[in-house]
């Protein structure tokens, strides 16, 4: 404990990093003040309750503020879609290659594409949220002139937490718009801890305090999952420039079990849904449909849970594919002098890193699966479904992996003040790659 107060203190003591903390505290403060503004001409009183499915993934991301009819209804989620269909786009339309190949130049024109897409899909998603979440009657206005402010309200807020989202990787600490997403998880833990507790009663304290148990052991599981990673040795030939020896050091290529991140797990739980939805177009003339209906509307059955992992196991595939290209690597390796002991340049190591991304993946694929379904186990054993989803899935993954990487960055600022770092040994692993959605 002492050694803890320590390093806080010396965490405040640095200037810059200190200033840092306060900005971030500061701009996820006014990111949490917003998603209580509700829209101009909504009565909050006549909104539904929190729906489940996608509207619930999304509404978890957002700290409440989707069922809310918040200004920040939509938040950071159509930036994130927009940096999603650019990251895909990258790799298929030739265009978008070689802006990526520009380097900075190349980066700011992705960046404004970025933006104006985010605009276009704020509009259209926007449309859609104010028709399907919030009632008629719930519109106090003409709703012509609602429809008309709401989407320049959802388009300036989605801007506005793009805008917070920057500056907080900017002035502050950690990537902001991962930032974002997690602060709106976190903020339902509270709640999410109280209800169990009530719920459990005087004489289920045990019964608390082993969940708590669990739960540690999920996260620990989880960290080692995003952490895991396997390290290929890389031998750069001794080059002589100007009377000095370059090279000629063993390096490593960390490539991630996890590569893909959450991705998959986002990309499958977008799609679940509509089994149930396409059933219930013939539940009323056929059985099967209707029991189809019936059982993917139910995300802890068996059945939804099989084909959720299934799908999980192969966007993993899909997405590690499409954001680590073995090619690249083994082309940037010749170019720098480096090759893999006992592979030979280009080609060969191309297909040897491929081949060791096939082999890693597969179990890494099975183990996110595995934290992805998770909270459905918590629920059929007795966990309410507010704390259940801590247990695992999409909102573990980004708050241990956001956690993660603002700690790497508080770390880098100890070491490089002479400082002790926050781990013991004072060496975590300082991968430059943040665990960011977007």
């Amino acid at each position: 404990m002492k050694k803890f107060i320590t390093t806080v203190k010396n965490i405040f003591s640095i200037e810059d990093l200190r200033i840092r903390i306060l900005n971030t505290i500061g701009f996820l403060v006014v990111f949490r003040i917003g998603s209580f503004i509700v829209l101009p001409g909504v009565d909050p009183n006549l909104l539904g309750e929190s729906a489940g499915g996608i509207f619930g993934l999304i509404d978890t991301f957002l700290g409440g503020s989707f069922s809310r009819a918040s200004i920040f209804g939509l938040g950071i989620m159509p930036y994130i879609s927009a940096s999603i269909v650019l990251q895909l786009l990258t790799v298929g339309v030739p265009y978008f290659q070689k802006l990526q190949k520009e380097g900075e130049s190349g980066r700011k024109r992705i960046n404004q594409i970025t933006r104006v897409l985010t605009i276009l899909i704020t509009i259209a998603q926007g449309i859609g949220y104010i028709t399907a979440t919030i009632p008629n009657e719930a519109i106090m206005i003409n709703k012509s002139l609602f429809m008309v402010s709401s989407l320049v309200l959802l388009t300036s807020g989605t801007m506005f937490c793009m805008w917070l989202g920057e500056k907080i990787t900017e002035k502050g600490i950690g990537n902001g718009i991962s930032m974002l997403i997690m602060i709106g998880i976190i903020s339902a833990l509270p709640g999410a801890i109280i209800a169990e507790s009530l719920s459990k009663g005087s004489g289920g304290i045990l019964l608390l305090i082993i969940e708590a148990v669990v739960l540690f052991f999920v996260v620990v599981g989880t960290v080692a999952l995003t952490e895991a990673t396997r390290r290929i040795p890389v031998q750069y030939a001794k080059q002589v420039v100007g009377g000095k020896v370059y090279g000629g050091q063993r390096q490593y290529i960390p490539i991630k079990v996890n590569a893909s991140g959450v991705m998959p797990i986002i990309f499958a739980q977008s799609l679940m849904f509509l089994p149930a939805l396409i059933a219930q177009i013939w539940a009323d003339s056929s059985d099967i449909a209707a029991y189809i209906g019936t059982t993917f509307s139910d995300f802890t059955s068996w059945q939804y849970n099989l084909v959720f992992a299934i799908m999980i196991i192969l966007f993993t595939f899909f997405y590690t594919a499409i954001t680590v290209n073995p090619e690249q690597i083994a082309e940037d390796m010749k170019r720098n002098g480096g090759f893999i002991p006992g592979i030979k340049p280009g080609a060969p190591t191309a297909d040897f890193i491929d081949n060791i991304i096939s082999r890693i993946t597969l179990p890494g694929s099975f183990l996110l699966s595995v934290v992805a379904i998770l909270p459905a186990f918590a629920i059929v054993a007795g966990v309410s479904g507010e704390f259940a989803q801590f247990y695992g899935g999409t909102s573990l993954l980004i708050m241990v992996g956001v956690i993660l990487d603002t700690l790497r960055q508080i770390e880098s600022y100890l070491l490089m003040r002479h400082y002790e770092g926050l781990m013991k040994s004072g060496n975590m692993k300082n991968d430059p790659s943040s665990y960011a959605v977007a």
